[in-house]
């Protein structure tokens, strides 16, 4: 059995939600009166940064309240990581069925049994750390996320240790776009359909390296079997946008933050698109990308 305590906007899930070999602590925020079969997204969070602030800052708990879904954020714990980064870059934490990776599909599970959520419409992201650990998610368990969003983040298994980390974070990996779908496709038992991926860059990103928006594109791409050539290009909020279609429809999409720094986009105000509010790696760039992707992800239908 599992208890449930409130903490500031979030709900703590606690003692556990399965085994949790990763050892993180799982926060939710299930609006008032939600119905059941509504969506979930699952936010992470980047270093230094806390479950409630993230949460927040970049815009998923207003969006929540107000399209009507529920968001699961875990917390990373200094214990497993001093400065609060989910340990992308380790393999007994990216490996399904292993460590963080499999506390997070077991917050997934754990929600759509209490909440009666649609399984057809999870959804992941990240910032930084935290959006390198969304692509590891939609590597590991595809399964389970119908598309994520990766903020300033790497392509699964850019990195196998600590030392590796910070090589690919600047100045980046180059892989060739085989390399970077095989190692997707060796990640689980899984042959399709693949989620569907929104890729947000800085373009003076000097903490991860725009380079890796490439890599995350050609991994993505070649998962999905088209090319690494966008189908059609234009700009939103005067940023270039460039998406990457198979049959039709969006698989792939790019958000260049041209001026950007390290951090996730946002745009505080309480007009239609805008929201979250800045802070440290919370930046007002006159764009939030959470109501973008949320819109991309039709989580008000």
């Amino acid at each position: 059995m599992f208890r449930l305590v409130i903490v500031a906007l979030l709900t703590l899930v606690t003692p556990d939600f399965g085994t949790n070999p990763g050892n993180l602590a799982m926060y939710r925020h299930v609006p008032a009166g939600l119905p059941a079969d509504r969506p979930v997204v699952v936010a992470l969070h980047g270093c230094t940064q806390n479950a409630n602030g993230y949460g927040t800052g970049a815009g998923w708990i207003e969006l929540a309240d107000r399209l009507r879904f529920t968001v699961v954020l875990p917390e990373q714990k200094t214990a497993n990581n001093v400065s609060r980064c989910f340990n992308w870059f380790e393999r007994g934490d990216t490996t399904r069925g292993q460590g963080e990776a499999e506390s997070i599909a077991q917050m997934v599970r754990q929600t759509l049994a209490d909440t009666g959520a649609d399984p057809s419409r999870v959804y992941v992201t990240g910032l930084s750390a935290g959006g390198a650990m969304t692509a590891v998610m939609l590597a590991t368990y595809p399964e389970l996320f119908a598309g994520g969003g990766v903020v300033a983040g790497v392509a699964y298994r850019c990195a196998a240790s600590m030392i590796d980390a910070f090589s690919c974070m600047n100045p980046g990996r180059n892989l060739s776009p085989a390399a970077h779908g095989d190692a997707v496709r060796a990640a689980s038992p899984h042959t399709g359909p693949w989620p569907t991926v929104s890729v947000w860059q800085g373009s003076a990103d000097h903490t991860v390296a725009p380079a890796n928006a490439t890599e995350l594109v050609e991994q993505w791409t070649n998962v999905h079997g088209v090319p690494a050539t966008p189908t059609r290009t234009d700009t939103v909020a005067g940023y270039p946008h460039a998406v990457y279609e198979a049959g039709g429809r969006s698989v792939v999409e790019t958000y260049t933050i041209t001026g950007m720094g390290h951090g996730q986009p946002v745009d505080p105000g309480a007009g239609t698109g805008q929201c979250g509010q800045a802070g440290a790696y919370l930046l007002d760039v006159n764009i939030c990308a959470a109501w973008h992707m949320a819109s991309a992800w039709h989580l008000a239908d």
